[in-house]
């Protein structure tokens, strides 16, 4: 078979496809291999630091990291092996010591490991780090799988997470030694999402992630921008617990901030739920806004149709007053294509006017120019993805460094 390998794993013959780890092998045939410094997700690579997914390799002196060594032609592999058991037990053992409450993946494998105790001291309480608005970061949790940190330096490009020190003085840090809320930190979460013990983890979670504690999880997207970034909401009790980023054409798993972080105005206290009509004798407010409390009390309760019914008759009433002239529609990313001529229908004929806009057309509108005069429509013709497929990229008119 062109492009793969013949090996023997546990007694068996399988194939590898090229570039494939003895951990993706394993994986691919439904075998588990415990795993912490590596994440089986577009363009992390293994890094072999943490020895938790050892396998015994027939002839090696050692004990193999499957996660970064490849099979060879003929080559016998034993990922059950006594040695290799008890080796990757020792290894989740030491990392435990230093756990007063394991979480996390971590706390997945000590189970799945019937690991429940430690024969070993602990190393003492590292501190813990709440400056940051979104992320709460508690090095005692650490183990120094550096996920966090090619997260950061490989996959967002951000730069801002590395580590420091020694042996047992290692630690991660956040630029200098600066505090992660003081940091250059842009809050992408991607380190929360690969930290495997919760070391690093959202602020207002409830609950720890990668545990059965939630009720469900719904796949989504997005509602923030027009990107279209896939999200996986774990749900519980009806609230957004946490937000994980799903492999997508868009993001490819990754977040921003606001995807990742933003959603808990889902089940906000004051988040409006029915419909609110401005009550005879309220003034409109002018200048700086009041608390949300003095505003809502000038507005009463009302139904859906009577909301619509006051808000049409409102256009209707400029309308006939004043013409077409005075109504324009802005139309929203959010929105679909076929939602978007929906919209633009109803302003043209409904409000009898063509003022109508799109706000995508002031965020670019120079490449929309471009397109049209180049291939004859405002339209791009591949996702921002291909970028990495491209041998030269022309950025014209923008500074994407300093953005």
């Amino acid at each position: 078979m062109t492009g793969t390998i013949l090996f023997n794993l546990n007694g068996s013959n399988v194939e590898a496809f090229e570039e494939e780890t003895i951990w993706q092998v394993c994986t691919r045939l439904g075998l588990k291999i415990p795993h912490l410094c590596y994440r089986n997700a577009t363009d992390y690579q293994g890094d072999g630091n943490c020895r938790a997914c050892v396998v015994d390799v027939e002839g090696d002196r050692a004990l193999s990291a499957s996660c970064i060594r490849r099979p060879e032609s003929g080559m016998t592999v034993n990922t059950h092996s006594e040695r290799a058991i008890k080796a990757r037990a020792m290894v989740f053992e030491l990392l435990a010591s230093d756990q007063e409450e394991p979480e996390g993946d971590f706390k997945v494998w000590l189970d799945e490991m019937n690991i429940y105790e430690t024969r070993f001291p602990g190393s003492g309480e590292r501190p813990t780090d709440p400056s940051h608005s979104a992320i709460t970061v508690n090095l005692s949790k650490c183990i120094h799988c550096k996920l966090c940190v090619q997260a950061c330096h490989d996959i967002q490009g951000n730069n801002v997470i590395g580590m420091e020190g020694r042996g047992n003085n290692s630690t991660i840090v956040f630029d200098m030694g600066d505090p992660m809320g003081s940091s250059t930190c842009v809050a992408c979460g991607e380190c929360v999402q690969v930290c495997p013990t919760n070391a690093l983890s959202p602020s207002a979670q409830i609950s720890d992630k990668a545990t059965p504690s939630t009720d469900k999880i719904v796949n989504s997207v997005c509602p923030y921008c027009g990107v279209g970034c896939q999200l996986a909401l774990h749900v519980k009790d009806n609230n957004i617990i946490h937000v994980d980023g799903r492999d997508g054409p868009a993001n490819h798993g990754r977040l921003c901030v606001k995807g990742r972080f933003g959603l808990d105005y889902v089940s906000h206290p004051q988040r409006l739920t029915t419909p609110l009509i401005r009550k005879q004798g309220t003034p409109k407010t002018v200048g700086d806004v009041p608390d949300l409390i003095k505003i809502v009390d000038g507005f009463r309760e009302a139904s859906w149709e009577e909301a619509l019914d006051v808000g049409a008759a409102g256009f209707k009433a400029v309308l006939e007053t004043n013409g077409g002239a005075a109504l324009a529609g802005f139309g929203s990313a959010k929105g679909s294509n076929e939602e978007a001529y929906l919209f633009q229908k109803l302003i043209r004929t409904g409000f009898k006017t063509n003022n109508v806009d799109h706000c995508t057309r002031l965020c670019h509108a120079s490449s929309v120019v471009a397109l049209l005069e180049t291939i004859g429509s405002g339209a791009v013709t591949a996702p921002v993805i291909n970028c990495l497929e491209s041998d030269v990229i022309v950025v014209i008119g923008a500074n994407p460094t300093v953005n």
